[in-house]
């Protein structure tokens, strides 16, 4: 990962990058489809697209910009290994895109990172050191390992490269839709970091000028709605959780910032209460078992949030991997 001072000025990934990217993506990564509901159709009045990443591998779009990231290092490095630092989806895709290039992973996770999430990283063949998310700082330790061991650091979203992988969403989701005859007038995503909506920002922009791209995040979590808002990175007030654990980042990230204040919108948020209802709506009327995190865009436009100009609203869902305890919680009180 570039220093701080880097990010500010290193170049921001192209098309070209992302054409690039799904190259490299195409033997190994899901190349998801875009669903449709009547249900939803009627509810939001416009025509609504579904990205469902949750189909893609490890369950989260993460694996995209991961195994970008880690395909690009020269292969005689690649045995001193990854690290990583994630609450559970980036944990997972470079955990898995590492045991596909052969290279060892270790992944610093929140002690408090759901189960599933930590068992899945587990099961790809990383090592897992876990930290106390209030106490500790999950980059020192993933820095130190990388000193300790010559590891080549695969941050979660600030590095072109990543950025570059995600984007392949919005390179599918322009060339899915147009096939399907709808022209794109709003694109929402979740954000954490940004590095999901800088990507696909990217390529929807240079594909589709007119469509506008709107962030989503946790209520309490909003700090790239009120960064865009304000033109400087904002920070979240300490201590704070959400059901999406997924979308916990302090702060917007300085490469993804600098692509989202020049292509995006603005920004939405969705309540826990909001985001377990569009849970449940995924689980009834699409089939679809999506984690919190991964539902805000929805969980936005069902609590009428979000309008589109012209033309058609596509939803990126960008994960699945929810414990089942918080699954049948959501639905219980959806349905409560």
């Amino acid at each position: 990962m570039a220093e701080p001072a880097a990010l500010e000025t290193v170049s921001l990934p192209t098309l070209e990058d992302i054409r690039a990217a799904a190259a490299r993506l195409a033997p190994v990564a899901v190349k998801t489809p875009l669903l449709r509901s009547p249900a939803l159709d009627r509810i939001a009045g416009t025509t609504v697209l579904i990205k469902p990443e949750l189909l893609q591998r490890t369950g989260s779009f993460k694996f995209r910009g991961a195994y970008n990231k880690i395909s690009r290092i020269p292969p005689e490095r690649r045995g001193q290994g990854v690290v990583a630092f994630s609450s559970g989806n980036h944990a997972q895709g470079v955990a898995a895109a590492a045991q596909l290039l052969g290279a060892p992973a270790t992944i610093v996770m929140p002690s408090d990172a759901p189960a599933i999430k930590v068992e899945n990283t587990r099961g790809y063949g990383a090592q897992v050191e876990l930290y106390d998310r209030d106490r500790e700082d999950r980059e020192a330790i993933a820095r130190e390992i990388q000193a300790r061991t010559g590891a080549t650091l695969v941050p979660p979203y600030d590095d072109p490269d990543i950025v570059a992988g995600q984007g392949t969403i919005g390179l599918e989701l322009v060339e899915q839709a147009s096939a399907m005859g709808h022209r794109l007038g709003l694109v929402l995503a979740p954000c954490s970091g940004g590095g999901l909506m800088a990507g696909v920002a990217t390529a929807v922009k240079a594909l589709s000028p007119e469509t506008d791209l709107m962030t989503v995040e946790p209520e309490g979590f909003d700090d790239m709605a009120r960064s865009l808002a304000s033109g400087r990175r904002e920070r979240n007030l300490p201590g704070r959780r959400s059901l999406c654990d997924a979308l916990m980042s302090p702060t917007p990230g300085i490469l993804t910032f600098r692509i989202n204040r020049k292509l995006a919108r603005g920004g939405l948020f969705a309540s826990d209460a909001e985001v377990q209802r569009a849970m449940a709506f995924a689980f009834r009327e699409l089939k679809l078992v999506v984690e919190p995190g991964g539902a805000v865009p929805l969980a936005a436009l069902l609590a009428g949030k979000a309008e589109a100009a012209g033309g058609t609203i596509a939803l990126v869902l960008s994960g699945g991997n929810v414990d089942p305890s918080v699954f049948c919680a959501a639905l219980a009180a959806a349905s409560g």
